[in-house]
């Protein structure tokens, strides 16, 4: 690739680094969706080794990463290469290989281990892996350093540059905001809490066939992407013609599984969108989490539970689900959006969604700090639930288990996904007040929103940090005021 000559010796030694890493994440779908359990052991073992592979020869770029980012002339791309690449070295330099493979071999013991729990809805069957790798974070944050809180260690790796201070505000404006308008939704009774189509079931081959049809609605290529079915949906980047979503069949309430399906999809959407010039290089990812998470939650939600989008779908669910016909469009639009405290955090609709992220949120920070042990999850986990939204979960599974992310070790992911909404609010207010997803959705053509998300924001990669890329393309930072705008005019006008 020509420019500079050093940033080319960069990207040469750094092949090594991404085809290392290409093997992790091959290794990690396969665990996901075919490895059987037994094999979970083996796995960890040798996904411990490569992770010390990928820390070793990341740290041997140093010297001459170093020597980069002492030149005047770097061109965005160029400094955005660096940046990233410090930031990885400054991580591995920090975290010894033992404290790397070591979470690493827990955390993919700890997915099979979590999924068993889950099923049997039972936390003491998670709970010494999750012990583990809690002790393992705390090592992490201690070894990265931070200021105030531990927990700013690991979102600085979710969020490049957020903090708790910024996550607090974030939280402050939101929780109580949305939550005037969630009551005064409750209180019209617009929006049901109920519809007989949660408790309609539905044959996998007719659900697969109408998820097949949404992807073509989409326009999801054919060459470069896939879905299969995992127990928690997930989407992995493997290379950049190579982008892997799941999503999950349950046999009751289809909406799950499709919006499942187009909220996977959006991730996808990103991780291809990325600017052809920065393939095979270390930006070649989404600028963080949240802006991801931005990506998947537009289509989801302000796209795919628009009326627009129901008028779109319509033809589709009818000929695949017998059981829609006797439904109109008013009906599925109300269906696909139910307003009401419920249990489940990725069932969980728009209003009430951020009341998830924020219980998480505060779960992570007291057991991060050493505040709460992990035995006492369970009961912390129901009594902040009970106070949020004034119902107590009735097990684990629907409870402190539901969610797949702390087996995996991601301590400090969760506030991400309410920045992803935050975001979304952004983009929902730069697109006229969502005019041109009523105008492009209704004329069934989704082309211009995609190109509009890969010219703001997907082609840019992980050039800029995500508070770079926003005022870049937005002119300000995290502005919770216009989601809670999108809520308002969605369900109150």
């Amino acid at each position: 690739m020509p420019g500079n000559p050093l940033i080319k010796e960069v990207l040469d030694k750094y092949s090594a680094v991404w085809a290392l890493s290409h093997a992790m994440r091959v290794m990690s779908w396969d665990m996901e969706t075919r490895m059987p359990e037994g094999g979970a052991a083996a796995r960890g073992m040798a996904t411990g080794e490569v992770a010390g592979m990928v820390q070793k020869a990341t740290v041997s770029m140093k010297e001459l990463v170093l020597k980069a980012d002492k030149q005047k002339d770097l061109s965005d791309r160029d400094r955005g290469i660096v940046r990233v690449l410090r930031r990885r070295i400054d991580y591995y330099t920090k975290v010894p290989p033992e404290l790397v493979s070591g979470l690493e071999r827990v955390t993919t013991e700890a997915t099979v281990a979590w999924r068993n729990a889950r099923k049997k809805s039972d936390f003491k069957l998670f709970q010494p892996y999750l012990e583990k790798i809690v002790g393992l974070k705390q090592q992490e944050a201690e070894k990265l350093g931070y200021r105030r809180h531990p927990y700013n260690a690991l979102l600085d790796l979710h969020e490049e540059g957020f903090t708790v201070g910024d996550a607090d505000r974030v939280f402050s404006r939101l929780i109580p905001g949305s939550g005037k308008i969630l009551e005064k939704v409750l209180s019209a009774g617009v929006y049901p809490s109920r519809h007989p189509l949660e408790s309609a079931k539905y044959e996998t081959p007719a659900m697969e066939r109408v998820n097949q049809g949404i992807l073509r609605l989409l326009k999801m290529p054919t060459t470069t992407f896939m879905m299969d079915v995992s127990t928690h949906p997930f989407t992995t980047k493997i290379a950049p013609d190579d982008v892997r979503i799941t999503t999950r069949y349950e046999g009751v309430d289809f909406r799950a599984t499709m919006y499942s399906t187009i909220h996977e999809s959006g991730h996808a959407l990103y991780d291809l969108g990325v600017g052809e010039d920065l393939r095979y290089t270390p930006i070649d990812w989404g600028a963080s989490y949240g802006i991801h998470e931005s990506q998947s939650r537009f289509w989801e939600n302000a796209m795919g539970r628009s009326r627009e989008f129901v008028k779109l779908v319509s033809p589709l669910l009818r000929k695949n689900l017998s059981f829609v016909s006797k439904y109109g469009q008013e009906d599925l639009y109300h269906y696909f959006n139910l307003v009401r405290k419920s249990f489940i955090r990725v069932d969980a609709d728009e209003l009430t969604y951020n009341l998830h992220i924020a219980l998480r949120y505060d779960i992570e920070k007291k057991v991060l700090a050493g505040d709460v042990k992990v035995s006492e999850l369970p009961e912390l986990w129901n009594d902040t639930f009970k106070s949020l939204f004034g119902i107590k979960p009735p097990d684990d599974a629907r409870g402190v288990l539901q969610d797949i992310h702390w087996s995996g070790g991601s301590i400090g992911y969760f506030p991400t996904y309410s920045l992803g909404n935050v975001v979304l609010g952004m983009i929902w207010h730069k697109m006229g007040d969502g005019r041109m997803i009523r105008e492009s959705v209704g004329a069934g053509d989704l082309t211009q929103l995609r190109e509009w998300l890969r010219r703001k924001i997907h082609r840019w990669g992980s050039t800029y940090t995500p508070a770079e890329l926003l005022q870049r393309e937005f002119g300000e930072g995290y502005n919770p005021d216009w989601l809670l705008k999108y809520y308002e005019t969605k369900f109150l006008r």
